[in-house]
Formats: structure tokens, sequence, C-alpha cells
């Protein structure tokens, strides 16, 4: 269903730190993968936590194999794309100050050049809200949050957190000033959770094995979000197989 889509963004954790099969042969299928669906439509991605593979020259510990990803043409860590009047910040996974402020200086450029709907890409949800919490405490990113308190982007999309949208006071949307941010979660079974935008209808809807929610994205988010018998028919009717 790729090509019904404007934009594909997997907001990082590609590798499985639980699996027998080598870190360095899961990048391989990886980047495969990620070519073979930037052949079908746009895609953009980041690093998260489970991707570091080795240090940089400061002795963080970094995704040195995001940037084979790059190279291939997917926008990933570092990176700051334009597409149809949306900018979009892509955050690496940051392990230590250096690379934090690095993210910072980046998010400061781009403020800069913002001249109409922006969106960042960041592994880690924000803190104190209902996408990071894990069921008993909130597992978010404080530096994050300061980030999006400073700059007030339109959207985040992350992930990082598995629980969010399956736990009470948990959720897969939240509003943070002006900001939306996602998590969409991870979770067994079919169909995965993901995230569906329209940014002409403004609308996003979230689809799961768990059950389907949407909501406007100009409208007050009013909570508990309502479970909907089946996807929006505007998102149905992306997700059929062209």
């Amino acid at each position: 269903v790729a090509p019904r889509y404007d934009l594909v963004i997997i907001a990082g954790d590609h590798l499985d730190l639980s699996s027998p099969v080598d870190g360095r042969a899961q990048t391989v299928v990886i980047q495969k993968y990620l070519e073979l669906l930037s052949g079908k439509t746009k895609v953009v991605t980041c690093s998260g936590n489970h991707d570091l593979d080795s240090r940089n020259e400061e002795g963080e510990k970094t995704a040195a194999w995001i940037a084979e990803v790059s190279r291939a043409g997917v926008p990933a860590d570092g990176e700051t794309i334009e597409m149809d009047g949306i900018l979009f910040s892509i955050c690496a996974w940051w392990d230590g100050p250096i690379a934090r402020e690095r993210i910072d200086a980046q998010l400061k450029r781009d403020a800069a050049r913002r001249s109409g709907p922006w969106v960042w890409v960041h592994h880690a949800p924000a803190a104190n809200s209902p996408t990071s919490w894990g069921g008993s405490r909130s597992h978010g990113d404080e530096v994050l949050s300061a980030w999006i308190d400073l700059h007030q982007p339109d959207m985040v999309l992350s992930g990082h957190i598995h629980q969010s949208p399956f736990t009470k006071a948990g959720s897969w949307v939240d509003r943070i000033g002006k900001t939306l941010v996602f998590n969409m979660g991870q979770h067994l079974g079919a169909p995965p959770p993901h995230i569906i935008i329209d940014t002409e209808l403004a609308e996003a809807a979230w689809l799961s094995a768990a059950g389907f929610q949407a909501i406007k994205l100009d409208q007050i988010i009013e909570r508990p979000l309502q479970h909907l018998a089946s996807p929006p028919a505007w998102a149905s009717a992306a997700e059929q197989p062209a």
C-alpha cells in the first residue's frame, strides 16, 4: 500500500536486540527494505536506542549504519527536508551531550527557515505526555519537551514506548501547546499499529489489532478517545492495495 501515501515515516528502533540474528545482518535486511519502500514512495527514518551499533569520535553511542540508509536516498539522522511546503527535521537518537547539542543546533537552524508547517521525527516521545506513559510512569524525553516549548512545531512523530496507546492514561496522540505529538506504539497482531495523517482533511487515524481511533488535527482532543468499529472511510480507502 506504500504507493497510496505521499510519505512513510519510520521513527526508529529498526533492530531487534533480543534476536539471535547478528545485528549486522539485521542492518543489511533493514537497509534493503527501506530501499524497496523508497522505490514506491518517499520514506524518512531516524535512529532509536535499539539501533546503536558503534561509538563516534567523542565516544558517544551512535547508529553508524543509518548513514548507509541516507546515502541510499532515504533521508535520516540529522537531515532536514522540505516536501509539499512542509519542513521535516529528522533527529538522531542522542546518547550524550554532544549529540544532543547537534540536535539543538539543527532545530535552531530549521526554526529560522520555517515558513509553513514543521514536523519533527524524533524516536523518544515527550515527557509527561500520554504518548510516553508506560503504565506506571512516564518514560519520555524531558529535553524534547523543552525543545517543543521553545519552538512549537506543528507535529512530533515518535515511537520508543511500546505500551502507551494500550494502557490506561496512555495514548497515541497528545497536544502540547500548539504541537501535536504522536506515538503509534508496538503490539503484535495485524494490522501492526500505525498512524495515517491526512493533512488536507486535517485528520489522523490510529489503526491497530487493538482497535481504531481518530482525531481532527484542528480540534481539541477530548478524552477518553472513542474506539471506532472500523477505521474512518478515508483511512480505509488508503489501506486497500492498489
